[in-house]
C-alpha cells in the first residue's frame, strides 16, 4: 500500500472541512498539534496547541459558517515531503446573518507519521469580520 503524499493528506483534510466534519478534521491531527492563525483578528486565537483544544475552537464553526464550496483549490508539494502549501478558496454564507462568507486562504502544512502536526493558516481578518458582523463562532464568545 502507497503511503499518501502531504499533498494528497492535505486534500483530504479540505474533504473533511467542505463535509462540515470538524471531528473527523481535528482527527486527521496529531494529539500534540499546533495551529496558527498569524491574521487572526484581536480577541480570536492566534495558536492553539492539542487536538482537543482545536476541536474545542472549531466544533461549533459549521453551525456559523455555511461553507458550500472550495471553488479554487491549488496544492504544493516541496523539497520537504513532510511539508504541503495550499492556496485556496472557500464560499458559503454566515448563517446568522445570511452574508456571503468568501475567503481566501494560504496553508501551509507539515505531517508527521500521517498526522498534521502544524496547521498555520493565512486570511483576510477584515473581510472575515466584515462577513461575520459581529457573529462569533469561538470560545471567546462565552
Amino acid at each position: 500500500m502507497n503511503t499518501p503524499t502531504a499533498v494528497q493528506l492535505l486534500r483530504n483534510s479540505l474533504d473533511r472541512f467542505l463535509a462540515k466534519d470538524m471531528k473527523g478534521w481535528t482527527e486527521l491531527c496529531d494529539e500534540n498539534v499546533v495551529a496558527e492563525f498569524p491574521f487572526a483578528p484581536e480577541g480570536s486565537p492566534a495558536k492553539i496547541e492539542g487536538r482537543a483544544a482545536l476541536y474545542e475552537y472549531l466544533r461549533n464553526y459549521p453551525s456559523f459558517i455555511d461553507v458550500r464550496a472550495i471553488p479554487t483549490l491549488n496544492t504544493y508539494a516541496t523539497d520537504d515531503p513532510n511539508v504541503a502549501i495550499a492556496e485556496w478558496h472557500a464560499s458559503g454564507r454566515v448563517i446568522g446573518n445570511g452574508h456571503p462568507y468568501e475567503m481566501s486562504y494560504a496553508t501551509f502544512v507539515t505531517f508527521r507519521h500521517g498526522l498534521i502536526a502544524n496547521y498555520r493558516e493565512y486570511w483576510n481578518p477584515m473581510a472575515f469580520t466584515a462577513a461575520m458582523a459581529g457573529t462569533r463562532f469561538d470560545n471567546a464568545a462565552k
